[in-house]
């Protein structure tokens, strides 16, 4: 779509054993937190995620925020009050109260950290992860801090229910993926000179988990992940099935200091 714009930032570094995002994967690794701020030229300003608190920076307080343990679980460690979604916004010349919608992949905590930043806001969510972030399994609890939820009842939440064009005119479709949570969900971008990209979210975290299915600890369903990847894989060229020369990207865009990997799955026509 002419004058659809995307930039992402990294919302919080985390620095953890490969282990936990997949498993029995050897050696210690850094992510970022991703998160995607798009300006569409009729409806304004999106975000896709929030990324992480700004309480987070502070050890003490962001103990009391995650809970005991979960800072340094994440490796949050390197987390800075300037990696916090409001102040991203900042540097790029915008204001939270422009931001008229936030859709989220999911509600876990390094995701759904800036929630109550965008008092004006839209927020759009999968129906089924809205209601399950509010009473998770024992299990998965840790990942869904309910203090990003304080103000969950005072916003203007739109629950969407499986695959959804948010604005009806082809510039941001979101997939429904579950597998990593029950209501996750892929953003699928029509960017000018660039094509088709979707932002995948937890559907993949690193390269070699995502090629060969391998789960995250913290997966809500490894079967409907394994599925979720393999309609991924495959969804690119679904959406060029009438053109004849078709190339099939998997990019995984380098963003952060520590060059580490954030996921784009992009589809392009061959010259």
């Amino acid at each position: 779509m002419s004058g659809l714009r995307l930039t992402v930032v990294d919302g919080g570094p985390c620095r953890l054993e490969k282990s936990k995002i997949v498993a029995f994967a050897p050696e210690t690794v850094s992510i970022p937190t991703t998160i995607g701020i798009i300006e569409h030229p009729k409806h304004g300003l999106v975000l896709w995620d929030t990324g992480v608190n700004h309480v987070i920076a502070d050890p003490e307080e962001g103990e009391k925020y995650w809970g005991p343990g979960i800072r340094d679980a994440f490796g949050a460690q390197g987390f800075t009050r300037e990696h916090a979604i409001d102040k991203q916004l900042e540097k790029l010349g915008f204001k939270t109260d422009d931001v008229r919608y936030v859709v989220y992949s999911h509600l876990h905590l390094d995701h759904a950290g800036g929630m109550s930043y965008f008092p004006k806001a839209v927020h759009v969510v999968q129906r089924d992860e809205i209601r399950y972030a509010m009473w998770p399994d024992a299990w998965t609890r840790p990942v869904y801090c309910q203090n990003d939820f304080a103000n969950i009842r005072k916003i203007d939440v739109m629950e969407v229910d499986g695959d959804f064009d948010l604005f009806n005119d082809g510039a941001l479709r979101l997939l429904k993926t579950p597998g990593h949570t029950p209501g996750h969900q892929a953003l699928l971008l029509n960017l000018p000179h660039r094509g088709q990209i979707c932002l995948g979210a937890d559907v993949g975290h690193q390269r070699d988990g995502f090629e060969n299915m391998v789960p995250m600890p913290w997966d809500w369903s490894t079967s409907a992940m394994s599925l979720t990847r393999m309609s991924n894989l495959r969804a690119a060229a679904f959406l060029y099935s009438s053109v004849t020369k078709l190339r099939t990207l998997l990019n995984y865009r380098r963003t952060g200091s520590s060059g580490t990997e954030a996921w784009i799955i992009r589809a392009s026509v061959a010259p």
